[in-house]
Protein backbone atom coordinates (compact mmCIF):
# COMPACT_ATOMS: atom_id res chain seq x y z
CA UNK A 1 0.00 0.00 0.00
CA UNK A 2 1.89 3.61 -0.86
CA UNK A 3 0.36 6.40 0.16
CA UNK A 4 0.09 9.06 -2.51
CA UNK A 5 -0.01 13.13 -2.74
CA UNK A 6 -1.01 15.36 -5.32
CA UNK A 7 -2.57 18.82 -5.97
CA UNK A 8 -5.32 17.24 -7.76
CA UNK A 9 -6.62 14.21 -8.26
CA UNK A 10 -9.38 13.33 -10.76
CA UNK A 11 -12.16 10.12 -10.57
CA UNK A 12 -13.04 9.34 -13.96
CA UNK A 13 -11.58 8.98 -17.59
CA UNK A 14 -14.38 9.87 -19.41
CA UNK A 15 -14.86 13.01 -22.01
CA UNK A 16 -14.82 14.93 -18.43
CA UNK A 17 -12.14 14.03 -16.20
CA UNK A 18 -10.00 13.29 -19.43
CA UNK A 19 -9.86 16.97 -20.14
CA UNK A 20 -9.67 18.17 -17.20
CA UNK A 21 -6.53 16.09 -15.82
CA UNK A 22 -5.09 16.71 -19.79
CA UNK A 23 -5.49 20.47 -18.92
CA UNK A 24 -3.86 20.60 -15.38
CA UNK A 25 -1.40 18.04 -16.51
CA UNK A 26 0.14 20.30 -19.14
CA UNK A 27 0.07 23.38 -16.52
CA UNK A 28 2.43 21.54 -14.35
CA UNK A 29 0.03 20.14 -11.30
CA UNK A 30 0.43 16.83 -10.25
CA UNK A 31 -2.51 15.17 -11.18
CA UNK A 32 -3.63 11.87 -10.50
CA UNK A 33 -6.23 10.15 -12.69
CA UNK A 34 -8.45 7.29 -11.47
CA UNK A 35 -10.26 5.14 -13.72
CA UNK A 36 -11.26 1.66 -12.96
CA UNK A 37 -13.18 1.13 -16.38
CA UNK A 38 -11.91 1.29 -19.83
CA UNK A 39 -10.31 4.82 -20.54
CA UNK A 40 -12.41 7.33 -22.32
CA UNK A 41 -15.42 6.72 -21.25
CA UNK A 42 -18.99 6.23 -22.96
CA UNK A 43 -17.91 8.91 -25.77
CA UNK A 44 -15.69 6.47 -27.07
CA UNK A 45 -16.84 3.29 -25.75
CA UNK A 46 -20.25 3.09 -25.73
CA UNK A 47 -21.71 6.71 -27.28
CA UNK A 48 -20.59 9.05 -29.20
CA UNK A 49 -18.15 7.15 -31.17
CA UNK A 50 -19.43 3.81 -32.16
CA UNK A 51 -22.84 5.07 -32.56
CA UNK A 52 -21.55 7.70 -35.01
CA UNK A 53 -19.95 4.96 -37.28
CA UNK A 54 -22.91 2.58 -36.87
CA UNK A 55 -25.21 5.41 -38.56
CA UNK A 56 -22.09 5.72 -41.12
CA UNK A 57 -22.66 2.05 -42.15
CA UNK A 58 -26.69 2.25 -42.10
CA UNK A 59 -25.86 5.27 -44.53
CA UNK A 60 -23.75 3.12 -46.50
CA UNK A 61 -25.90 0.88 -47.16
CA UNK A 62 -28.86 3.20 -47.41
CA UNK A 63 -26.97 5.06 -50.17
CA UNK A 64 -25.41 1.77 -51.88
CA UNK A 65 -22.09 1.24 -49.80
CA UNK A 66 -19.32 3.46 -50.13
CA UNK A 67 -16.64 1.42 -48.58
CA UNK A 68 -17.48 0.88 -45.19
CA UNK A 69 -16.78 -2.78 -43.96
CA UNK A 70 -19.79 -5.32 -43.88
CA UNK A 71 -21.60 -3.08 -46.74
CA UNK A 72 -22.22 -4.34 -50.18
CA UNK A 73 -24.87 -2.13 -51.61
CA UNK A 74 -27.55 -2.62 -50.07
CA UNK A 75 -29.27 -3.72 -46.75
CA UNK A 76 -30.21 -6.86 -47.98
CA UNK A 77 -26.35 -7.23 -48.75
CA UNK A 78 -25.33 -6.02 -45.06
CA UNK A 79 -22.85 -8.58 -43.09
CA UNK A 80 -23.94 -7.04 -39.79
CA UNK A 81 -21.12 -8.57 -37.85
CA UNK A 82 -18.52 -7.71 -39.94
CA UNK A 83 -20.26 -4.16 -39.89
CA UNK A 84 -19.68 -4.37 -35.97
CA UNK A 85 -16.14 -5.68 -36.38
CA UNK A 86 -15.80 -2.10 -39.01
CA UNK A 87 -17.17 0.03 -35.71
CA UNK A 88 -14.22 -1.45 -33.41
CA UNK A 89 -11.84 -0.85 -35.82
CA UNK A 90 -12.97 3.26 -35.91
CA UNK A 91 -13.46 2.85 -31.81
CA UNK A 92 -9.77 1.78 -31.68
CA UNK A 93 -8.15 3.78 -33.88
CA UNK A 94 -9.55 7.21 -31.93
CA UNK A 95 -8.37 5.23 -28.63
CA UNK A 96 -4.48 6.36 -28.65
CA UNK A 97 -6.10 10.09 -27.78
CA UNK A 98 -7.92 9.14 -24.73
CA UNK A 99 -4.63 6.22 -23.65
CA UNK A 100 -2.78 5.73 -20.59
CA UNK A 101 0.13 6.57 -22.03
CA UNK A 102 -0.49 9.26 -23.75
CA UNK A 103 -1.95 10.77 -20.44
CA UNK A 104 1.30 9.90 -18.32
CA UNK A 105 3.03 11.51 -21.54
CA UNK A 106 1.16 14.96 -20.17
CA UNK A 107 2.17 14.58 -16.61
CA UNK A 108 -0.80 12.92 -15.56
CA UNK A 109 -0.28 9.76 -13.53
CA UNK A 110 -2.75 6.90 -13.92
CA UNK A 111 -3.95 5.05 -11.60
CA UNK A 112 -6.29 1.81 -13.24
CA UNK A 113 -8.63 1.09 -9.91
CA UNK A 114 -11.75 2.51 -8.64
CA UNK A 115 -11.90 5.57 -6.23
CA UNK A 116 -13.97 6.46 -2.61
CA UNK A 117 -13.11 9.22 -0.23
CA UNK A 118 -12.44 8.28 2.98
CA UNK A 119 -12.72 12.09 4.32
CA UNK A 120 -13.16 15.16 1.55
CA UNK A 121 -9.17 15.39 0.96
CA UNK A 122 -8.30 11.67 1.18
CA UNK A 123 -9.71 8.97 -1.45
CA UNK A 124 -9.27 5.10 -1.22
CA UNK A 125 -7.41 4.20 -4.37
CA UNK A 126 -7.01 0.37 -4.68
CA UNK A 127 -4.57 -0.62 -2.26
CA UNK A 128 -3.40 2.79 -2.20
CA UNK A 129 -4.80 6.28 -0.48
CA UNK A 130 -4.35 9.61 -2.36
CA UNK A 131 -4.11 12.82 -0.44
CA UNK A 132 -5.31 15.73 -2.75
CA UNK A 133 -5.92 19.37 -2.28
CA UNK A 134 -8.34 19.20 -4.46
CA UNK A 135 -10.50 16.36 -6.06
CA UNK A 136 -12.77 16.66 -9.90
CA UNK A 137 -15.52 13.71 -9.44
CA UNK A 138 -16.45 12.99 -13.58
CA UNK A 139 -17.53 9.65 -12.96
CA UNK A 140 -20.85 9.96 -15.58
CA UNK A 141 -23.97 8.20 -15.74
CA UNK A 142 -25.36 4.67 -16.23
CA UNK A 143 -28.56 3.60 -18.11
CA UNK A 144 -31.61 4.21 -16.73
CA UNK A 145 -33.57 0.82 -16.83
CA UNK A 146 -36.96 1.49 -16.52
CA UNK A 147 -39.24 0.06 -13.22
CA UNK A 148 -41.53 -2.35 -15.99
CA UNK A 149 -42.74 -5.37 -14.64
CA UNK A 150 -41.01 -8.30 -16.21
CA UNK A 151 -37.99 -6.06 -17.42
CA UNK A 152 -35.32 -7.96 -16.49
CA UNK A 153 -32.04 -5.93 -16.73
CA UNK A 154 -29.77 -9.10 -17.70
CA UNK A 155 -31.86 -9.58 -20.69
CA UNK A 156 -32.08 -5.86 -22.57
CA UNK A 157 -29.42 -4.01 -24.29
CA UNK A 158 -28.47 -0.68 -23.36
CA UNK A 159 -26.16 1.68 -25.15
CA UNK A 160 -23.10 0.00 -23.44
CA UNK A 161 -24.02 -3.20 -24.64
CA UNK A 162 -25.65 -2.66 -27.76
CA UNK A 163 -22.52 -2.28 -30.08
CA UNK A 164 -21.27 -5.56 -29.01
CA UNK A 165 -23.80 -7.32 -30.71
CA UNK A 166 -22.80 -9.68 -33.50
CA UNK A 167 -26.14 -11.04 -34.42
CA UNK A 168 -28.67 -9.24 -36.35
CA UNK A 169 -31.86 -8.78 -34.80
CA UNK A 170 -34.84 -10.30 -36.60
CA UNK A 171 -37.02 -7.33 -34.84
CA UNK A 172 -35.18 -4.97 -32.53
CA UNK A 173 -37.48 -3.20 -29.78
CA UNK A 174 -36.61 0.64 -28.89
CA UNK A 175 -38.21 1.72 -25.20
CA UNK A 176 -37.07 5.55 -25.77
CA UNK A 177 -37.75 8.01 -28.66
CA UNK A 178 -35.15 10.05 -27.55
CA UNK A 179 -31.66 11.02 -29.49
CA UNK A 180 -30.31 7.98 -28.73
CA UNK A 181 -33.44 5.50 -29.76
CA UNK A 182 -34.01 7.90 -32.24
CA UNK A 183 -30.64 7.65 -34.00
CA UNK A 184 -30.11 3.40 -33.09
CA UNK A 185 -33.45 3.28 -34.97
CA UNK A 186 -32.89 4.81 -38.51
CA UNK A 187 -28.90 3.02 -38.21
CA UNK A 188 -30.63 -0.53 -37.64
CA UNK A 189 -33.42 0.12 -39.93
CA UNK A 190 -30.87 1.10 -42.90
CA UNK A 191 -28.67 -1.92 -41.39
CA UNK A 192 -32.17 -4.28 -43.10
CA UNK A 193 -33.40 -4.66 -39.14
CA UNK A 194 -37.22 -4.32 -38.27
CA UNK A 195 -37.38 -1.67 -35.72
CA UNK A 196 -40.41 -0.84 -33.65
CA UNK A 197 -39.74 2.56 -31.14
CA UNK A 198 -41.85 2.99 -28.18
CA UNK A 199 -42.19 6.66 -26.70
CA UNK A 200 -44.47 7.91 -23.67
CA UNK A 201 -44.75 11.40 -25.22
CA UNK A 202 -43.61 12.49 -29.05
CA UNK A 203 -40.40 11.40 -29.90
CA UNK A 204 -37.44 13.90 -29.35
CA UNK A 205 -39.93 15.75 -27.57
CA UNK A 206 -37.06 18.77 -26.85
CA UNK A 207 -37.23 19.56 -30.19
CA UNK A 208 -39.28 21.95 -32.20
CA UNK A 209 -42.30 20.18 -33.13
CA UNK A 210 -42.31 21.01 -36.66
CA UNK A 211 -38.56 20.05 -37.63
CA UNK A 212 -39.62 16.64 -35.52
CA UNK A 213 -43.12 15.99 -38.11
CA UNK A 214 -40.43 16.13 -41.04
CA UNK A 215 -38.13 14.09 -39.37
CA UNK A 216 -41.18 11.52 -38.50
CA UNK A 217 -42.74 11.41 -41.75
CA UNK A 218 -39.14 10.48 -42.72
CA UNK A 219 -38.52 7.75 -40.33
CA UNK A 220 -41.95 6.14 -41.52
CA UNK A 221 -41.04 6.36 -44.87
CA UNK A 222 -38.08 4.13 -43.89
CA UNK A 223 -40.40 1.78 -42.12
CA UNK A 224 -39.49 2.45 -38.66
CA UNK A 225 -42.41 1.91 -36.51
CA UNK A 226 -43.29 4.44 -34.12
CA UNK A 227 -45.83 4.08 -31.21
CA UNK A 228 -45.99 7.57 -29.59
CA UNK A 229 -48.07 8.23 -26.28
CA UNK A 230 -47.10 4.70 -25.63
CA UNK A 231 -46.01 3.09 -22.19
CA UNK A 232 -44.20 -0.09 -22.17
CA UNK A 233 -46.86 -2.10 -19.03
CA UNK A 234 -45.11 -5.00 -18.71
CA UNK A 235 -42.37 -7.39 -19.74
CA UNK A 236 -41.59 -11.03 -20.50
CA UNK A 237 -38.53 -12.58 -21.69
CA UNK A 238 -38.04 -15.93 -23.25
CA UNK A 239 -36.05 -17.99 -25.69
CA UNK A 240 -37.11 -16.01 -28.36
CA UNK A 241 -36.59 -12.94 -27.34
CA UNK A 242 -39.17 -10.50 -25.56
CA UNK A 243 -42.60 -9.58 -25.78
CA UNK A 244 -43.41 -6.10 -24.37
CA UNK A 245 -47.04 -5.24 -23.49
CA UNK A 246 -47.59 -1.15 -24.38
CA UNK A 247 -50.59 0.45 -23.45
CA UNK A 248 -51.64 3.45 -26.10
CA UNK A 249 -54.57 5.06 -26.11
CA UNK A 250 -56.44 2.74 -23.44
CA UNK A 251 -55.71 -0.28 -25.36
CA UNK A 252 -53.02 -2.71 -24.69
CA UNK A 253 -51.12 -4.34 -27.37
CA UNK A 254 -48.69 -7.02 -27.07
CA UNK A 255 -45.51 -6.75 -29.21
CA UNK A 256 -42.60 -9.54 -30.12
CA UNK A 257 -39.10 -8.96 -30.47
CA UNK A 258 -36.20 -10.64 -31.09
CA UNK A 259 -34.20 -7.70 -28.89
CA UNK A 260 -34.72 -5.27 -26.36
CA UNK A 261 -32.77 -2.17 -26.60
CA UNK A 262 -33.58 0.44 -23.87
CA UNK A 263 -33.01 3.84 -24.25
CA UNK A 264 -34.76 5.78 -21.70
CA UNK A 265 -32.39 8.34 -20.44
CA UNK A 266 -29.41 8.07 -17.84
CA UNK A 267 -28.75 8.34 -14.08
CA UNK A 268 -25.60 9.65 -12.27
CA UNK A 269 -22.79 7.30 -11.27
CA UNK A 270 -22.55 7.91 -7.45
CA UNK A 271 -22.55 4.53 -5.99
CA UNK A 272 -19.76 3.67 -4.12
CA UNK A 273 -17.65 6.86 -3.82
CA UNK A 274 -18.32 7.78 -0.39
CA UNK A 275 -20.05 10.87 -0.68
CA UNK A 276 -20.99 11.04 2.64
CA UNK A 277 -17.60 10.32 4.12
CA UNK A 278 -16.91 13.48 2.26
CA UNK A 279 -19.75 15.63 3.42
CA UNK A 280 -20.73 15.98 -0.29
CA UNK A 281 -24.29 16.68 -1.18
CA UNK A 282 -25.99 14.43 -3.90
CA UNK A 283 -29.57 13.67 -4.75
CA UNK A 284 -31.09 11.64 -7.35
CA UNK A 285 -30.32 14.18 -10.22
CA UNK A 286 -26.61 13.81 -9.04
CA UNK A 287 -23.78 15.87 -7.47
CA UNK A 288 -25.29 19.17 -6.11
CA UNK A 289 -23.01 21.52 -7.68
CA UNK A 290 -22.80 25.68 -7.85
CA UNK A 291 -22.12 27.79 -11.21
CA UNK A 292 -18.27 27.24 -10.21
CA UNK A 293 -18.98 23.56 -10.51
CA UNK A 294 -17.98 23.20 -7.16
CA UNK A 295 -19.47 20.85 -4.81
CA UNK A 296 -20.41 21.44 -0.71
CA UNK A 297 -17.08 20.57 -0.18
CA UNK A 298 -15.67 23.67 -2.21
CA UNK A 299 -12.24 22.30 -2.73
CA UNK A 300 -14.24 19.32 -4.54
CA UNK A 301 -15.33 20.15 -8.24
CA UNK A 302 -17.60 17.76 -10.09
CA UNK A 303 -18.94 17.88 -13.70
CA UNK A 304 -19.88 15.81 -16.68
CA UNK A 305 -22.93 13.34 -16.58
CA UNK A 306 -22.32 13.11 -12.86
CA UNK A 307 -24.38 16.47 -12.23
CA UNK A 308 -27.55 18.18 -12.91
CA UNK A 309 -26.24 19.68 -16.59
CA UNK A 310 -26.76 19.00 -19.66
CA UNK A 311 -25.66 15.63 -20.85
CA UNK A 312 -22.80 16.01 -23.45
CA UNK A 313 -19.15 15.48 -24.66
CA UNK A 314 -19.15 18.83 -25.87
CA UNK A 315 -20.95 20.54 -22.50
CA UNK A 316 -18.38 17.86 -20.70
CA UNK A 317 -15.60 19.89 -22.84
CA UNK A 318 -16.78 23.44 -21.83
CA UNK A 319 -17.55 22.14 -17.92
CA UNK A 320 -13.40 20.97 -17.74
CA UNK A 321 -12.51 24.32 -19.21
CA UNK A 322 -14.22 26.07 -16.14
CA UNK A 323 -12.82 23.59 -13.99
CA UNK A 324 -9.06 24.13 -14.62
CA UNK A 325 -9.53 27.99 -14.69
CA UNK A 326 -11.12 27.85 -11.48
CA UNK A 327 -7.98 25.33 -10.53
CA UNK A 328 -5.30 25.97 -12.13
CA UNK A 329 -5.64 30.35 -12.84
CA UNK A 330 -8.60 30.73 -9.44
CA UNK A 331 -10.54 32.62 -11.37
CA UNK A 332 -14.08 32.61 -10.68
CA UNK A 333 -15.20 31.23 -13.77
CA UNK A 334 -18.88 30.08 -14.10
CA UNK A 335 -21.10 28.10 -15.98
CA UNK A 336 -23.55 29.11 -18.96
CA UNK A 337 -25.60 26.99 -21.70
CA UNK A 338 -27.46 30.00 -23.26
CA UNK A 339 -25.05 28.84 -26.42
CA UNK A 340 -25.21 24.72 -25.88
CA UNK A 341 -26.16 23.38 -28.81
CA UNK A 342 -26.81 19.48 -29.22
CA UNK A 343 -27.51 17.53 -32.63
CA UNK A 344 -29.35 14.24 -33.03
CA UNK A 345 -27.29 12.61 -35.58
CA UNK A 346 -30.08 11.38 -38.22
CA UNK A 347 -30.31 11.60 -41.99
CA UNK A 348 -31.23 14.25 -42.21
CA UNK A 349 -29.83 15.60 -38.86
CA UNK A 350 -31.28 18.00 -36.38
CA UNK A 351 -29.25 20.40 -34.81
CA UNK A 352 -30.57 23.23 -32.07
CA UNK A 353 -29.20 25.94 -29.90
CA UNK A 354 -30.76 28.49 -27.24
CA UNK A 355 -34.58 28.85 -27.34
CA UNK A 356 -37.58 26.95 -28.48
CA UNK A 357 -40.36 28.50 -29.59
CA UNK A 358 -42.10 27.80 -26.53
CA UNK A 359 -39.74 28.22 -23.98
CA UNK A 360 -39.29 31.71 -25.54
CA UNK A 361 -43.12 32.69 -25.54
CA UNK A 362 -42.51 31.56 -21.80
CA UNK A 363 -40.04 34.28 -21.17
CA UNK A 364 -40.69 36.75 -23.69
CA UNK A 365 -44.59 36.73 -24.23
CA UNK A 366 -45.73 38.74 -27.67
CA UNK A 367 -41.99 39.54 -28.26
CA UNK A 368 -41.38 36.07 -29.84
CA UNK A 369 -41.17 36.29 -33.92
CA UNK A 370 -40.20 32.87 -35.73
CA UNK A 371 -38.92 32.70 -39.37
CA UNK A 372 -39.26 29.31 -40.74
CA UNK A 373 -37.38 28.27 -44.07
CA UNK A 374 -37.78 25.08 -46.14
CA UNK A 375 -35.27 23.16 -47.67
CA UNK A 376 -37.51 23.11 -50.80
CA UNK A 377 -36.26 26.66 -51.61
CA UNK A 378 -32.76 25.95 -51.49
CA UNK A 379 -30.92 25.23 -54.45
CA UNK A 380 -28.36 22.96 -53.04
CA UNK A 381 -30.97 20.89 -52.05
CA UNK A 382 -32.89 20.70 -54.52
CA UNK A 383 -29.59 19.24 -57.10
CA UNK A 384 -29.16 16.70 -54.33
CA UNK A 385 -33.07 15.65 -54.23
CA UNK A 386 -32.49 16.16 -50.14
CA UNK A 387 -35.10 18.86 -49.90
CA UNK A 388 -36.65 17.38 -46.56
CA UNK A 389 -35.61 19.33 -44.22
CA UNK A 390 -36.64 22.79 -42.76
CA UNK A 391 -35.11 25.90 -40.41
CA UNK A 392 -36.70 27.59 -37.45
CA UNK A 393 -35.40 30.52 -36.09
CA UNK A 394 -36.47 32.10 -32.97
CA UNK A 395 -35.87 35.89 -32.34
CA UNK A 396 -36.83 38.54 -29.74
CA UNK A 397 -36.45 42.26 -29.36
CA UNK A 398 -35.24 43.74 -31.68
CA UNK A 399 -34.80 41.05 -33.82
CA UNK A 400 -32.26 39.46 -31.42
CA UNK A 401 -31.69 35.78 -32.16
CA UNK A 402 -33.40 33.67 -29.12
CA UNK A 403 -32.99 30.16 -30.27
CA UNK A 404 -31.98 27.99 -34.18
CA UNK A 405 -33.38 24.66 -35.22
CA UNK A 406 -32.44 23.06 -38.45
CA UNK A 407 -33.32 19.52 -40.11
CA UNK A 408 -30.81 19.31 -42.83
CA UNK A 409 -27.93 16.92 -44.09
CA UNK A 410 -25.12 17.49 -41.78
CA UNK A 411 -27.00 20.13 -39.64
CA UNK A 412 -24.52 20.07 -36.69
CA UNK A 413 -22.05 21.75 -39.06
CA UNK A 414 -24.72 24.36 -39.80
CA UNK A 415 -25.76 25.18 -36.27
CA UNK A 416 -22.23 26.72 -34.83
CA UNK A 417 -22.81 30.11 -36.88
CA UNK A 418 -26.04 30.73 -34.86
CA UNK A 419 -24.20 29.53 -31.62
CA UNK A 420 -22.01 32.38 -32.01
CA UNK A 421 -25.03 34.71 -32.91
CA UNK A 422 -26.70 33.25 -29.17
CA UNK A 423 -23.25 33.83 -27.61
CA UNK A 424 -22.84 37.22 -28.83
CA UNK A 425 -26.25 38.35 -28.96
CA UNK A 426 -26.36 39.34 -32.79
CA UNK A 427 -29.63 40.69 -34.41
CA UNK A 428 -31.28 38.62 -37.07
CA UNK A 429 -29.59 41.25 -39.71
CA UNK A 430 -25.83 40.14 -38.80
CA UNK A 431 -26.54 36.88 -40.61
CA UNK A 432 -28.66 38.77 -43.43
CA UNK A 433 -25.64 40.75 -44.12
CA UNK A 434 -23.57 37.34 -44.47
CA UNK A 435 -22.03 36.44 -47.76
CA UNK A 436 -22.46 32.94 -47.88
CA UNK A 437 -21.22 30.91 -50.61
CA UNK A 438 -23.57 29.41 -53.02
CA UNK A 439 -24.72 26.69 -53.67
CA UNK A 440 -24.59 25.35 -50.05
CA UNK A 441 -27.14 24.07 -47.48
CA UNK A 442 -26.25 26.77 -45.11
CA UNK A 443 -27.96 29.24 -47.21
CA UNK A 444 -31.28 28.11 -45.67
CA UNK A 445 -30.00 30.52 -42.77
CA UNK A 446 -29.53 33.84 -44.52
CA UNK A 447 -32.97 32.95 -46.70
CA UNK A 448 -34.98 32.79 -43.16
CA UNK A 449 -33.45 35.80 -42.28
CA UNK A 450 -33.93 37.76 -45.66
CA UNK A 451 -37.55 36.43 -44.73
CA UNK A 452 -37.35 38.57 -41.62
CA UNK A 453 -36.68 41.78 -43.16
CA UNK A 454 -38.13 41.01 -46.74
CA UNK A 455 -41.91 43.08 -45.82
CA UNK A 456 -39.75 46.28 -44.50
CA UNK A 457 -37.92 46.09 -47.64
CA UNK A 458 -40.03 45.55 -49.92
CA UNK A 459 -42.86 47.28 -48.31
CA UNK A 460 -45.58 50.49 -49.60
CA UNK A 461 -42.82 52.70 -47.31
CA UNK A 462 -39.47 51.66 -49.16
CA UNK A 463 -41.35 51.94 -52.72
CA UNK A 464 -42.38 55.07 -51.84
CA UNK A 465 -39.02 56.30 -50.56
CA UNK A 466 -37.00 54.78 -53.32
CA UNK A 467 -39.57 56.83 -55.85
CA UNK A 468 -38.45 60.03 -54.25
CA UNK A 469 -34.96 58.93 -54.81
CA UNK A 470 -35.21 58.73 -58.54
CA UNK A 471 -36.99 62.18 -58.69
CA UNK A 472 -33.47 63.89 -57.55
CA UNK A 473 -30.52 64.59 -59.92
CA UNK A 474 -28.07 61.64 -61.23
CA UNK A 475 -24.87 61.62 -59.43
Amino acid sequence: MQRLECEVAVIGAGSAGLSVAAGLGQLGLRTILIEHAAMGGECLNTGCVPSKALLAAGKAAYDGGNGIPGISGTASGVDFAAVKEGVLDVMAAIAPKDSVQRFEGLGVRVLRCSAAFVDSRTLRAGDDTVRADRVVIATGSSPAIPAVPGLSAGNVFTNETIFALRQKPSHLLIMGGGPVGIEMAMAHRRLGVPVTVIQKSSILPRDEPELIEILRRLLRRENVAILEGADAVSARHDADGVVLTVRQGGRDEAIRGSHLLVATGRVPRVEGLGLDAAGIEHNARGIVVDARLRTTQRHVFALGDVIDAPRFTHAAAYQAGIVVRNVAFRLPARVGYASLPWVTYTDPELAHVGLTEAEARKRHDDAVRIELASLEENDRAIAEHRAAGAMKIVLGRRGRVLGASILAPAAGEMIGLWCLAIRRKLPLRAIADLMLPYPTMSEIGKAAAGQHYRAALFGKTARRLVRALQSLPAW
